[in-house]
């Protein structure tokens, strides 16, 4: 006989459905925590994205930030450079005019000293006409007046030509003239060997003769003496050849015209 199920169904199927509810309740309460589980992990994804985004951002902008102060840096430091360099080219313009007026004024300068010197040079050759000059001659300092000078120099400028007779007549024209003078003792050494070109030998040995006489420490004085001797011996007065040199000869023992002297009248009778 067939089974039936019929008596079992009302008392069967409430637990069955009972038990389907509390797995599908089961189930769901599980969905729903993982589902809040995953919510709660995607709110901290997005709240760690928004402030990793927000973090970036804030760095961003302070990056653009330092970026635009680094430019305005650079922009002003390119600034000072181009001033600097306007100023330093300005400077060297400065410099080159300084240069160009220093150079100036050097060549200023060197006219002015080239003009005072000339001024002086021309200051002192009036007063060299005007007033008395010191004058060194034959060991022998003495003052002459200018025109003094220039008769003196004139004297001897005719000396020097070999006109014997001119130069005889200037000596002795000065001689007269300024009486005194500091050139006199000079002149008298001079003024003899004009008269011995002349072969006028009385009187050069009378013009040698005043110079040893008046200046017996002049530094011609020796020459003088040896000049009286060849005078002497032109005139053929070996004796008084010999008698001058022995005088030179003690005078000025030391002297080169002794020497020369004792040469000339070894020989003489």
């Amino acid at each position: 006989m067939p089974l039936s199920l019929s008596p079992f169904v009302p008392r069967v199927l409430p637990a069955l459905v009972a038990g389907a509810l509390l797995v599908i309740g089961s189930g769901a309460r599980a969905g729903l925590l993982e589902d809040e589980e995953a919510r709660k992990a995607i709110l901290d994804l997005r709240s760690r994205f928004q402030a990793s985004e927000e973090s970036h951002r804030n760095r961003l902008e302070q990056l653009q930030q330092s970026t635009g102060q680094l430019t305005e840096q650079v922009q002003q430091l390119r600034r000072s450079l181009l001033d600097l360099n306007t100023q330093l080219e300005a400077q060297k313009a400065e410099n080159a005019k300084l240069r160009g007026g220093q150079e100036q004024l050097a060549r200023e300068v060197a006219e002015l000293q080239k003009r005072l010197k000339d001024a002086a040079q021309a200051l002192d050759d009036r007063l060299r006409q005007v007033e008395p000059q010191k004058i060194a001659l034959d060991g022998k300092d003495f003052v002459a007046e200018p025109h003094e000078r220039r008769a003196h120099d004139a004297a001897m400028a005719v000396l020097r030509t070999g006109d014997f007779d001119k130069a005889v007549a200037a000596i002795t024209g000065f001689m007269q003239r300024f009486q005194g003078s500091g050139y006199t003792d000079s002149l008298r050494f001079w003024l003899g060997n004009a008269y011995y070109g002349q072969k006028n030998y009385k009187d050069a040995i009378a013009s040698f003769r005043a110079l040893v006489s008046a200046a017996p420490g002049h530094p011609r004085a020796p020459e003088a003496l040896l000049a009286v001797a060849n005078c002497q011996l032109e005139m053929k007065d070996g004796r008084g050849a010999k008698k001058t040199v022995e005088e030179l000869v003690k005078a000025y023992p030391n002297s080169e015209a002794a020497a020369a002297g004792k040469e000339r009248v070894a020989g003489v009778k």
